[in-house]
């Protein structure tokens, strides 16, 4: 996949406190583009704000960040714009009622409507339609999602997928928009020791190829450069940061968009 170059990360006494108290709080790290990068935590300890924050998607209260050289908590747009999001429960899980085509299908609409230039939707209906399946061909080959592998192929249900192809699906309609930043929750839930291993091979490769990788997990990798949170109790003011789906939710209608 002809990727484009990642964006450079840095964060410095980076936070965010709501209305139950701090989600994470004091992150500092800086990765060059192109790297994998794990947010490694319990669950509870903010990994996935500290994700939807490094994203544009959720505003900062305390430091700053640095994506691609767009500063944050100011310049969030910038970075939903060049960032997309895999699987984030709450946010841009899978419809499991939708087949493996149909969520493909939505994504290259989306992706036209919104991404294309107004001159891309004059062009022939037949070159559209070559163009999206080209660009969806692209997308589960660097995905490594093999179509007629699974049970019903294409016209799979979400619901049928195995953990480890739900997450690749996820990953190829994330990487449908190019995006010079792709973040990933949940990376290694509910998956075995090789599915594991399988999921953080596929992360690497799109790092090697220039995408810049952001994934939360409970055990990071050794070759990944590894961000740390810290549960509630063990922050300097006791709080309680486990956010509801309804509180990232607002924060992110907040941003703007998802």
């Amino acid at each position: 996949m002809d990727s484009p170059h990642g964006v450079a990360l840095s964060a410095e006494d980076f936070g965010l406190k709501g209305p139950r108290g701090w989600a994470f709080r004091g992150v500092e790290f800086t990765a060059g583009s192109g790297s994998l990068v794990a947010v490694e935590g319990p669950s509870g300890s903010g990994r996935t704000c500290l994700l939807l924050a490094l994203t544009g998607r959720m505003r900062s209260t305390q430091g700053h960040a640095e994506v691609g050289g767009e500063r944050l908590p100011g310049r969030l747009a910038a970075v939903r714009g060049c960032s997309a999001l895999g699987p984030v429960p709450g946010v841009s899980e899978l419809d499991p009622s939708f087949t493996v085509a149909e969520h493909l299908r939505e994504r290259a609409l989306l992706r036209r409507r919104f991404d294309g230039s107004p001159r891309s939707l004059l062009r022939p209906r037949a070159e559209r339609a070559a163009t999206a399946r080209a660009t969806i061909d692209t997308a589960l080959a660097a995905a490594g999602l093999d179509l007629a592998a699974l049970p019903k192929a294409e016209r799979t249900s979400v619901r049928d997928l195995e953990r480890l192809e739900a997450l690749r699906l996820s990953v190829a309609l994330a990487l449908m928009s190019r995006p010079r930043l792709l973040a990933v929750d949940d990376t290694d839930l509910k998956l075995s020791a090789t599915d594991r291993s399988r999921a953080w091979e596929l992360l690497r490769t799109l790092a090697d190829g220039g995408t810049t990788v952001l994934a939360v997990c409970s055990e990071a990798p050794e070759e990944a450069l590894t961000v740390r949170t810290r549960p509630a109790g063990e922050a300097e003011t006791p709080a309680d940061d486990t956010t509801t789906e309804k509180e990232t939710a607002d924060a992110i209608a907040g941003t703007g968009r998802a």
